[in-house]
């Protein structure tokens, strides 16, 4: 028995989706020549959970991996394209880039990932498919089985192709920003603590009302910040949060 088989176990895969995994690497241009670990980026642990017989069957594994591969790729080019950048220019594109809200759109749209999930019922039936945490989950498993199956370098081409269009539009300042995750990994990594949002007021009338809220990080209070509703109020306190930590310019 192959050690690779001991962590990514071998399970039959029928003639369809054989074929579905092959539509899959011909869109993407990439080559797999184990599709079991291939198809093990894109089985959901809601799965696993309702299938005694594939309990260990997931991508969590694959996602872990992937994970490092993506970043260790993306940092490595940004260090070699922006040379004129310091350390904490190149970190805060990095963070953008990789993170989920740029991850799930590349998952859909150049992807199409959600064709390939399997899940669990409860997860389908409450649309787990179009689930961003769940798509940009299934990125980083998919990069990780390329990593197995063949190689880092196999792994950092595909990393690239998806990766640095958004780089560039981080670059020229026309991605689109969300302050909100950015904020929310920034601070799970570096202080172990998630935001919260406090709503200070509200003003104008009922038709016209503007929310003023701030983001709280453990003790810390940071600006406040106004919307025409409580979401986009969230995400200008995000913003006005990010500017003091330093995340963004």
């Amino acid at each position: 028995m192959k050690i690779k088989n001991f962590f990514y176990p071998q399970k039959k895969l029928t003639r369809e989706r054989v074929h579905q995994l092959d539509e899959f690497c011909r869109n993407l241009d990439i080559k797999f020549r184990d599709y079991a670990v291939l198809d093990l980026a894109f089985h959901h642990k809601s799965f696993s959970n309702e299938n005694i017989d594939h309990r260990k069957y997931n991508n969590e594994r694959l996602e872990f991996l992937g994970d490092s591969v993506l970043g260790l790729a993306t940092a490595a080019f940004l260090y070699e394209d922006m040379a004129e950048k310091n350390e904490g220019d190149l970190a805060k594109i990095k963070s953008n880039v990789v993170s989920e809200q740029v991850l799930a759109p590349i998952a859909l749209e150049k992807m199409h990932i959600d064709r390939y999930l399997v899940m669990g019922r409860g997860e389908e039936m409450s649309g787990g498919r179009t689930k961003k945490a769940i798509l940009a989950d299934a990125v980083e498993a998919v990069i990780g089985a390329l990593y197995i199956d063949s190689g880092y370098e196999a792994a950092e081409r595909l990393v690239l192709e998806i990766i640095v269009p958004e780089i560039r539009k981080v670059q020229s300042d026309t991605g689109n920003r969300d302050y909100k995750t950015m904020l929310q990994e920034y601070c799970q990594k570096k202080l172990g603590a998630c935001p919260t949002y406090s709503l200070e007021k509200t003003s104008g009338p009922d038709h016209d009302r503007t929310f003023f809220v701030c983001a709280i990080v453990g003790q810390n209070r940071y600006p406040s910040a106004a919307g025409k509703n409580k979401k986009s109020a969230e995400q200008a306190a995000a913003e006005a949060a990010c500017r003091v930590l330093g995340i963004c310019e």
